[in-house]
Order: structure tokens, then sequence, then C-alpha cells
């Protein structure tokens, strides 16, 4: 939203309710029952009931999950009458953040008074080697790259390279991105990743593609998380807990994973394009974003995204990181949730995760990791080596 000329933002929607379970595995859980968890625990959040809620997005499961048609499965299984639209959205890593879009849409557009973006991914519910197939023949060209078995790690290794090229960027700075994320997660209570590691843990870790090792990547994950959203004037009605969703940026470069053409390997234009949108639509600058909680599934991508999104300048992403400027009680802290690496990063619910701990220290409700003074936060999701970008902005109702 733009300001009014008073400074007071008008919001586009805003976030009534969250629920989540922790990341990590869930083996014994079958994915309609972490759904199910996730959504009650969201709608009580809220305090509504099942039968306020209009209307119902889904992320739509991996394509190995076990139940299909799962949003009207859900409806089902849990008796839910919904009277605007039930779908399910798909776009790889920024499924979760289309869900979460298209519910602030119907809210938007009037057609829903209250609508849930949700979802549940279980990645840990296919064996490694074929979850890996799966992630190739989606980041790549499945007739070029796939039987030469070009991973997502490798298109990331390839930014961390000319990024030490370029910038003489140190492993030791670069490893300062892990040590930071998990000292983040180790005040989350939904981590997957909790326990303390050093820069020379990341430095010895074993390789996975030089130079990112075992903990500059993300772990295999699972998770389930509901957002509620409402209309401003009724989430207003129900208390003093709501976020306001105040602006949204997208851009899609055209380009899926690497370019055909030489492109810059150390920006993201997509994540550029997004942002400047974003801020612009809320009527501020980058310099009022308290903190970002982003979608980065490696070092070098928080690196790299924190630079094209503003909040330093090119080339100085690495030191500032080192220094503690990320750091909660920093200039400005990134994914104090602990981000994917830590946190945890089941891909198709990463954004949603990011918009709960948004929302968390929006409502000064972030315990020990809390941002000081949070007023306004961004969020991201993407897909691809940050093809494409979409960001919000969340305001605490005190902004």
């Amino acid at each position: 939203m733009k300001g009014n000329g008073d400074g007071i933002m008008k919001p586009i929607a805003s976030v009534v309710g969250i629920g989540a379970l922790p990341v990590g595995k869930h083996l014994d859980k079958l994915e309609h029952e972490m759904m199910a968890q996730a959504l009650v625990a969201a709608i009580a959040d809220a305090g509504l009931t099942k039968k306020d809620i209009d209307a119902l997005i889904f992320s739509t499961p991996r394509p190995y999950a076990d139940q299909r048609y799962f949003g009207t499965f859900m409806a089902g299984y849990l008796e839910m009458a919904v009277g605007d639209i039930l779908m399910e959205v798909l776009g790889n890593g920024l499924t979760g953040s289309i869900a979460f879009d298209v519910a602030l849409e119907r809210v938007a557009s009037g057609k829903a008074k209250v609508a849930v973006a949700l979802g549940v991914n279980k990645e840990l519910h296919v064996p490694t080697g074929e979850h890996m197939t799966w992630s190739m023949r989606a980041v790549g060209d499945v007739d070029f790259h796939v039987p030469f078995g070009v991973t997502p790690i490798a298109w990331y290794a390839f930014n961390a390279v000319r990024y030490m090229h370029e910038y003489g960027l140190t492993r030791e700075e670069l490893a300062s991105i892990p040590v930071k994320n998990r000292f983040h997660a180790s005040m989350n209570p939904l981590a997957q990743m909790r326990k303390p590691i050093t820069v020379e843990d990341v430095i010895g870790a074993r390789d996975i593609v030089k130079p990112l090792g075992l903990l500059d990547v993300p772990p295999r994950s699972d998770g389930a998380v509901a957002i509620v959203i409402a209309d401003p004037d009724f989430a207003r009605s129900l208390g003093t807990r709501y976020v306001d969703v105040v602006s949204r940026g997208f851009h899609h470069e055209g380009i899926h994973q690497v370019s055909s053409r030489p492109r810059p390997l150390t920006w993201f234009e997509s994540a550029e394009i997004a942002s400047a949108k974003a801020y612009d639509e809320a009527g501020i600058s980058v310099n009022d974003i308290d903190f970002a909680e982003v979608y980065a599934p490696c070092s070098i991508v928080e690196l790299i995204l924190s630079e094209s999104i503003g909040l330093f300048p090119k080339g100085t992403g690495g030191a500032a990181a080192a220094s503690g400027a990320t750091t909660i009680g920093g200039q400005v802290p990134i994914s104090p949730s602990g981000g994917c690496a830590s946190r945890g990063h089941p891909p198709h619910v990463t954004p949603l995760y990011n918009v709960y701990e948004t929302v968390q220290q929006l409502r000064g409700e972030a315990g020990e990791r809390q941002v000081a003074g949070a007023g306004i936060g961004s969020v991201t999701g993407e897909l691809g080596d940050y093809n494409a970008t979409m960001m919000h902005i969340l305001a605490g109702h005190g902004a």
C-alpha cells in the first residue's frame, strides 16, 4: 500500500492468525494430520472458528505426496465448507509465496473476508537419491542438465566462486552467515538445527559443491504452516494482534536457473526489481526495513540477496555479515528465524514459515530472538537462482 500523506499506510489485508509445526522430521505423521494441526492452531490463534473461513489457498504438496487432490481432501477431512474459493497453487520455491499472495488478493478484492494460505511439505517422504532426481528435473533442463547430474547446489557454487573472484570474499566471511543463522535458530523452538556452530565448523564441514560445504546448505525438512488473512477492518475488530501486509512486488526474468546468454552471477536482478516495486508501493525506502526474513537456500544466496534488495552496497554483504550487521541486535537482522539452513527448508512452504516468523516479530512475540523495535519487515520467496522473486512487506500496527 502507499502512504496517504500523513505517514499512515493503508493495508492490503491483515494477518490475524498463524500456526505451524516445528520444522524437521515428521516420519510418524501423515500429511493431512500435520496440515490439520497447523490449521487448527492458526484459526485458534486468530480467535475464529472454521465457519469464519471463506477461502483456503493451499501450497500444492510435492509430487511424491501420498494424497492426491489434497486441498479438497482436507476440506472433507475437516468438514470445512468455504464460500469463496478452495484451490492449490504451484510455483516451485515460490509456491508458498503465491499461496500467500492469492489469499491476500481474495481478501483485498472483497471476495473473501477471511482467507487462509497453508501447506504441508514432507521432503523426507522419499529416499535421498529419488529426492535429488526430482530436484534436478525441477530446476534444470531435463534433456541437457539432468543427464549430467547438475544439482541445485552446483548453481549456487557458481555464484560463490564468481563472487569470491570479483569481490575478494573470504571463506571466513561466507562462513559467518551459517554461524549467524544457527545462532538465531538456537533461540527458535520451531527450528530443525539448533546446536551452535563456529566459522571453523562451517569451513571444516565436508564439501557439497566447492566452495559450499554441508553447513552452507539446508537440510531436508518436513513442515506444515497456516496463515490466516482477514479484511483490515475485520482484523481490527478482533483485537490488537493483527499485522498488516502493506505491499508486494514480483518479477520473473524469463530465465530458468541459468541464462542461455552471459549474465552476472553475483547479482539477482529479479530481487532488485521486485523489492523496488514493494518499497515503492509501501511508500518507504529500504532504510525503513527493520529486518528481513528471506528465502535463501545457501549462504551465498543470502549474501547476494542482501545486496540485491538494497540492504548493503554491492560487494559488501560478506563483510557486513562477518561484522554482525545481519545478526539480531545489528544494523538489519536477516532471517531471525534461522533461515533455510538452520530453521529448516521444506521448499513449498518455506515462504509461509517466513511469514510466520515476520508476524511473530511484528507482534513482539519472538522471545529471545526478538528484534528490538521491529515495526516493518520484508519477506521473500524465490525460484531458480533467484530468477523470480516475490517480496511482501508487513508492518506492525504501531508502525
